[in-house]
């Protein structure tokens, strides 16, 4: 592609040197269907569809079965599945493409149902009072999670390496910490969701504690230029937090210490939902943060081609992650050059198993002939 936009142009974040700015969001989208959850064809076909992008990250892989919260996810805690994700980044390198794995471990958003009646695990003993869909497909109410011990917490920072270096095995070229969007690493940064009062709780120190202690436990497995992670400063009233006003010092200070390491870089979103009646939160994430992270900033959330090519021209972020866009047009960075329209997607087939509304949009050239 030869193109002036700034989404066109390459980069070099940490140790992964990207064609373009354009990265494929990490999306769960729930089709691992069988015993294993482990990765099949599809999953194949579908990553490789999007090879186009600088960057794919992929879906959120629970990286422990105590992490599951969600049916059929393609996990990284097996072999099936580590097989299954080296078949996907065998496929993408072929075509040219760069994917990172997203690692998760979704805490107190689960369902004993995932876990043989047993609560789930989060910080505290607190419910975050939301419905919750089971491997059957239904609703269900949250539980008062189980409060972890600190030898858990450490057992859970090691599925973290383990599931690290099983994605170095499969070939990934870097992971992504999911500490983002109410999971559980999100829960231990949050007053709310996290009372605790030894090391783990209390001060801003130690409620990240056990960020930085996933992050060098990844590090026994790839250089910090291969690791990425991922923040949700604002959210408030959705995946079960509720944001205080220590949330926005919190997130400064993490990024402020992130600056001592040397990451490939750090992923934000914009809000989820409107917060411009919050006082004590910020309603324009980039620009807010950028003046604080000197590293690679990725940002998402709601961006189209000219509000991707103008936050990057304008230096509030180095990438932009589009999500549901590159549900429903595999060539996003293609139309993208051309300016060309992009189609819709259908979320009644966002989670759904099978094929539909995962590898059967067309591509533009696809659409064009068919039409012809």
């Amino acid at each position: 592609m030869m193109s002036d936009q700034a989404l066109l142009q390459s980069i070099q974040l940490g140790n992964v040197s990207l064609k373009n700015r354009i990265v494929m969001a990490p999306m769960t989208r729930c089709r691992a269907d069988n015993e294993k959850n482990a990765p099949e064809q599809k999953h194949v076909d579908y990553y490789t569809q999007r090879t186009g992008a600088g960057l794919i990250i992929t879906e959120g892989s629970e990286v422990a079965p105590g992490g599951r919260g969600y049916p059929n996810v393609a996990g990284i805690y097996n072999d099936a599945q580590e097989a299954g994700w080296k078949k996907v980044v065998e496929s993408v390198h072929k075509a040219d493409g760069k994917i990172f794995l997203q690692l998760w471990h979704v805490g107190r958003m689960s369902l004993p149902d995932y876990h043989d009646g047993k609560k789930p695990w989060a910080p505290s003993a607190i419910n975050p009072e939301t419905e919750m869909r089971n491997a059957q497909g239904e609703k269900k109410q949250t539980v008062t999670p189980h409060a972890m011990s600190i030898e858990e917490i450490k057992m859970v920072v090691e599925s973290f390496g383990e599931a690290a270096g099983r994605a170095k095995r499969a070939g990934f070229d870097g992971v992504e910490i999911h500490s983002s969007n109410g999971y559980l690493l999100h829960q231990f940064f949050n007053k709310n969701s996290n009372t605790r009062t030894d090391e783990y709780g209390g001060s801003m120190e130690n409620r990240s504690r056990i960020f930085f202690e996933v992050l060098e436990a990844i590090k026994q497995h790839f250089p910090e230029g291969n690791i990425g992670c991922r923040f949700n400063p604002s959210l408030h009233g959705t995946f079960g937090i509720e944001a205080t006003e220590e949330s926005i010092p919190f997130f400064e200070y993490i990024m402020d210490r992130l600056n001592r390491h040397h990451l490939a870089y750090v992923h934000l979103s914009e809000p989820f939902t409107d917060v411009s009646d919050v006082d004590y939160l910020v309603t324009d994430i980039a620009k807010h943060f950028r003046p604080i992270y000197k590293g690679n900033l990725m940002i998402n959330n709601e961006f189209d081609r000219e509000s991707g090519n103008q936050v990057i021209e304008e230096g509030h972020a180095d990438c932009v992650a589009f999500g549901k866009l590159f549900i429903s047009n595999p060539d996003l960075p293609r139309r993208f050059d051309l300016k060309a329209e992009t189609a819709e997607w259908n979320e009644d087939t966002f989670y759904t198993p099978g094929r539909e509304g995962y590898t059967d949009y067309p591509t533009l050239k696809e659409k064009r002939t068919l039409e012809a």
